[in-house]
């Protein structure tokens, strides 16, 4: 099996502990990101990481003191010590007027033909998905907004497919959303969006992702398929909790899943991820990839209070996904 993609020699990366069998193995230096990262920020989590001319580059929530969530842009020479900057992303609509979101929250980043494409949820008449774009992390310019409310974690893929662009994304709600499946959609230009399609479904044997799911970071084109980090959530007598899964699409036709994770590969366990201003939470939101060796550095967020990483190898992570395997009645339904 191969990723197709670039080399990224830079890549963060530890091997996996000795005696350690999971799929996905936690940096021991974890969190990377602490409470209180700039003056004006108290927390910075769930976020988006790129390559960006040979160092690394990050669109990271903020939530601020005054309590409300902005996106920072960030910089890492080493894709672990982060320098984020002090005041939110200065967004200018394609006029070049002003126009900053009331609020924003859990980016993703993806580049895609040169340029890199931000989507974020925003306050459009209720949470719904913001969307723009840079050439440089210095300018942003926002467009059209993809879908009407209430929607969120609105995820690209890196390529078009059949010519089109393709969204992943959770229609929801105008609260905290007690139920969500994942969509996908496809633009020819990136502003008219439709073909939509439920990819997947909450539920399955288990109780880990029973209440709703997510897509998580840009899917990871193989071989075999698109590789989708996603989480789950499940309701507890304490609170939601937020876990990792994966699955593989099919690369000419990513609404048909091929797998999907019966079990969680990760879970609240460590204290930065079960105690903090929201706890129990393991989000995924970003991956770097390195295609020669099959290596993949996961940010996720944690507790809703710091940026996390972790760590898989493509080939042992597809093989377990494989014969571990659960699909659901309703993954891949045709709209009729």
């Amino acid at each position: 099996m191969k990723i197709v993609g670039q080399p990224l020699p830079n890549i963060p990366w530890r091997d996996k502990p000795e005696g350690y069998d999971g799929v996905i193995w936690r940096f021991e230096a974890n969190p990377i990101i602490d409470w209180n990262p700039t003056k004006s920020t108290a927390r910075v989590f769930n976020s988006a990481v790129v390559p960006f001319h040979g160092a690394f580059v990050g669109v990271f929530r903020a939530d601020h003191k005054d309590g409300k969530a902005r996106i920072h842009v960030g910089h890492s020479v080493d894709g672990v010590t982060w320098e984020i900057d002090d005041n939110p992303i200065q967004w200018k609509d394609e006029s070049g007027q002003p126009y900053q979101p009331n609020y924003a929250y859990d980016p993703r980043v993806v580049e895609i033909e040169g340029t890199y494409y931000v989507v974020w949820c925003t306050d459009f008449g209720g949470a719904s998905l913001g969307f723009g774009m840079t050439k440089d992390f210095k300018e942003f310019v926002r467009l059209e907004n993809p879908f009407i409310p209430f929607n969120r974690n609105g995820v690209l893929f890196p390529r078009r497919v059949n010519g089109n662009y393709l969204m992943l994304s959770r229609p929801s709600d105008s609260g905290h959303t007690p139920f969500g499946d994942v969509f996908l959609s496809e633009s020819p230009d990136l502003v008219y969006w439709g073909r939509h399609r439920r990819v997947m479904k909450s539920g399955g044997s288990g109780w880990w992702q029973s209440v709703k799911i997510g897509a998580g970071p840009t899917p990871i084109e193989t071989s075999e398929g698109w590789l989708l980090f996603y989480h789950g959530v499940t309701g507890t007598c304490n609170g939601l909790v937020y876990s990792t899964g994966a699955a593989l699409l099919d690369l000419e036709n990513p609404s048909k899943v091929l797998y999907r994770t019966r079990e969680y590969l990760m879970t609240p366990e460590k204290p930065y991820e079960t105690t903090g201003f929201v706890p129990n939470v393991a989000f995924p939101c970003a991956t770097l990839v390195d295609a020669p060796s099959g290596r993949i550095a996961i940010y996720y967020g944690a507790a809703d209070t710091y940026v996390a990483l972790a760590f898989a190898q493509m080939d042992e992570l597809v093989d377990y996904i494989k014969n571990n395997s659960e699909l659901l009645p309703g993954d891949a339904e045709e709209y009729r």
